[in-house]
């Protein structure tokens, strides 16, 4: 209030420069525009009678012996009064001190919605919005993973690393005789065991993808490196699939399904129609020799079949078996299962008679062995034109059974 009345003092000497009193009620109007809505209703009164009163002294101002060009002098009053004009209608319409006191903490007046009105009223320009006209796209800065495709299967066959080889030769054991009673000067009975042997080969598996350089560079999220993973584990889902069903082939694993007969003969094969309570006895009595129960079997089986297990109820609505989920893997009445896709299900109608399905055994019957490392490269030289990055990765691979009766092959059996 001190700094609104000395401009009015100032304005009150009637400064004959246009400049002056034009720079003057310029500082008036815009110390109201921070002031206006503090002052008490007796100040506004104050300051509007004095604005009134200066406009009339100005109107009314006499020509000097300065200004003799009369109708300069009276362009110069109406001009200072239209100025003055203007900082009497902008000013606030008076408060009472108890709606002062109501003001929200951190800021003066009112809210936003009533200044606004407030200063429509007094012909004002009002700000009602703000903001950008288009909106920008935000992206994560992670990639959230899909659902898992690789069988734990991979890792858990036995592995035997050669690098450098070109193939691999497995004796085992078929069998050896029982020892027997002898006349004197007879021959012996022959015990000897009987020996045989299985071929691993070597197999080139490889993967390729490709993305752009913009890809590499621009986004919030490393794409890049998800590529690169994909394609070692792309490799990774190739090989947990084969160890089941791989052909044998030239250029191909030996999964346990196609194993050779003189490792998994004729009566390793089990048919089963329907999964019901007596399923799961059947597959582990059917699996080894006379002598023993085997006691570090799996069960390689599809979900779908899994699924079948946990449907089985007795007389009494109960459920039969004891399923303990983990993931990929878990147990059936305390037996050890992998889930693999590649497994064809006895509970599907779709899987014909005769296919096989579910596999059980000691899974280090199983030789992976891997002849050289997986490389993975990354390169921008194929499509260099076209900013094409291409990765590339390859490994050598051999696998098969080498364990005589090593697995029990489960069969679709007629209905």
């Amino acid at each position: 209030m001190k700094k609104l009345r000395a401009l009015l003092e100032k304005l009150k000497k009637r400064v004959l420069d246009q400049e002056a009193v034009d720079d003057v009620v310029a500082e008036i109007q815009a110390v109201l525009d921070d002031v206006a809505e503090e002052l008490t209703e007796e100040e506004l009164v104050e300051v509007e009678n004095q604005v009134t009163e200066l406009l009339g002294e100005l109107q009314d101002e006499a020509p000097t012996e300065e200004e003799a060009d009369a109708e300069a002098r009276k362009a110069r009053r109406e001009s200072v009064a239209q100025r003055i004009g203007g900082i009497k209608s902008g000013l606030t319409p008076p408060k009472s001190r108890e709606a002062r006191t109501e003001r929200k903490p951190g800021g003066r007046g009112a809210s936003e919605s009533e200044k606004r009105g407030r200063d429509l009223m007094q012909n004002r320009t009002v700000k009602v919005d703000s903001g950008t006209l288009v909106l920008p796209k935000h992206y994560g800065s992670d990639i959230r993973p899909t659902f898992n495709d690789i069988s734990s299967l991979v890792d858990a066959v036995n592995i035997n690393v050669l690098r450098g080889g070109e193939s691999y030769t497995q004796p085992f054991e078929v069998g050896y005789g029982m020892a027997g009673y002898t006349l004197e000067a007879q021959d012996y009975h022959e015990t000897a065991p009987s020996v045989d042997y299985i071929e691993i080969n070597k197999a080139k598996i490889t993967a390729y993808s490709e993305d752009t350089e913009e890809v590499l560079k621009l986004p919030h999220a490393d794409y890049d490196a998800l590529v690169m993973r994909r394609v070692r584990d792309s490799m990774r889902k190739l090989l947990a699939r084969e160890v089941l069903i791989g052909t044998g082939g030239a250029n191909t694993l030996c999964g346990i399904y196609n194993a050779p007969v003189k490792v998994l003969p004729a009566e390793c094969d089990k048919e089963i129609g329907i999964i019901d309570e007596l399923t799961l006895s059947k597959i582990i009595f059917g699996y080894g020799g006379d002598e023993d129960v085997e006691g570090l079997a799996a069960l390689i089986i599809n979900i779908k079949d899994l699924e079948a297990f946990d449907a089985v109820r007795n007389s009494d609505k109960h459920q039969v078996y004891d399923i303990k989920y983990n993931g990929n893997t878990g147990t059936i009445n305390s037996i050890p299962f992998i889930i693999n896709s590649a497994c064809g299900s006895l509970a599907d109608p779709a899987t014909d008679d005769g296919k096989y399905c579910m596999v059980y055994g000691n899974l280090s019957n199983y030789m992976l062995t891997v002849f050289d490392d997986v490389d993975v490269m990354r390169s921008m030289d194929y499509k260099f034109r076209q900013g094409i990055i291409a990765h590339r990765g390859s490994g050598f691979f051999g696998g098969n059974v080498v364990s005589y009766k090593g697995f029990l092959r489960v069969k679709k059996k007629a209905a």
